[in-house]
């Protein structure tokens, strides 16, 4: 099959003149480990998927995306723009824009910031909050509110954002004691980014179940809302200049949790598995959370077979 010549000559300039190697890919130096031969190779045959599968002999790094490598060789963002026109950047994953019905809040909805907020249901639903670790900085942070009434009364309401801070989802908590329904949710697609208005694209990030665990986790969390990373938001991990992506979900998705490592791992993100044992990030609370991923290392794909292995 033919090469793609101008990506080629686009790399060339970014990692230096690569050498062609025995299998036909090209060699270069590794941007990861900066080993001083050219142990990084690169297949730039042509096909329809897009991909571009590389590896380093080194450092083990490899993915199917070139994108990853100009992020990690500090390219330009034209160099990063005309790679991303020569190649199909979305690699496996399916990305549909599809239009959608504007969300809106529940019309009980009301903010804790508001001065009604000394009727009883608000103070029960203050007194909640305090529990799971909630403070008022939080509950400016995420616009947390309640309402008193209605298909979602007596319900904790967390609404999250897209990057124009437009509604995308909502999540209703109760706050009662011994509920039927703890939770009532929009019927809304899931296949959003939320709270992507407080995300920074440029630093490592945390992915997690819920808004509470996002919360308890503080810095740069992503709720996945469930237990799958939706198509919207792997499209933006895989194409992001985001280099390191920690992965927090409960102990029963943990065969989730690794098949989304092997995904990334292959997209050449620098991927931490957190092994939650029996608590989410909500019941361990920022500190504890905190001691628990200073001590994640880096999956290797020895270590990520081994956490399989485990976990048949």
């Amino acid at each position: 099959m033919a090469l793609n010549q101008l990506l080629i000559t686009l790399i060339n300039s970014v990692l230096g003149t690569g050498k062609k190697t025995a299998r036909g890919n090209m060699a270069y130096h590794c941007p990861y480990c900066n080993h001083h031969k050219p142990k990084l190779e690169i297949n730039f045959t042509e096909n329809k998927e897009g991909v571009n599968p590389w590896h380093c002999w080194v450092c083990d790094k490899k993915g199917k995306s070139i994108i990853p490598l100009l992020f990690q060789s500090k390219a330009s963002p034209e160099k990063i723009s005309e790679a991303k026109s020569l190649v199909n950047t979305t690699s496996s994953f399916s990305y549909k824009d599809k239009s959608t019905t504007l969300l809106k809040l529940p019309s009980e909805y009301k903010r804790f910031t508001h001065s009604y907020n000394d009727s009883i249901i608000a103070k029960h639903a203050l007194a909640y909050l305090k529990k799971r670790n909630i403070n008022i900085q939080d509950i400016t942070k995420y616009d947390i509110g309640y309402c008193e009434d209605g298909l979602y009364a007596n319900m904790i309401i967390i609404p999250t954002y897209d990057k124009d801070g437009k509604l995308n989802y909502f999540v209703a908590r109760s706050f009662e004691k011994d509920v039927f329904v703890k939770y009532r949710n929009p019927q809304a697609s899931r296949n959003i980014i939320p709270n992507e208005h407080l995300i920074n694209w440029d630093i490592p990030v945390v992915l997690c179940e819920g808004l509470f665990d996002a919360m308890a986790i503080k810095r740069n969390a992503i709720p996945l809302l469930g237990k799958n990373i939706q198509s919207n938001l792997m499209k933006k991990l895989v194409t992001s200049k985001v280099e390191k992506i920690y992965i927090a979900l409960d102990k029963d998705a943990i065969k989730q949790a690794l098949r989304f490592c092997e995904i990334l791992m292959a997209e050449g993100k620098e991927v931490y598995f957190v092994d939650m044992q029996d608590k989410d990030p909500s019941e361990m609370g920022f500190k504890n959370f905190t001691k628990l991923i200073q001590k994640t290392f880096p999956l290797t794909y020895f270590s990520l077979m081994e956490y399989k292995l485990s976990s048949l």
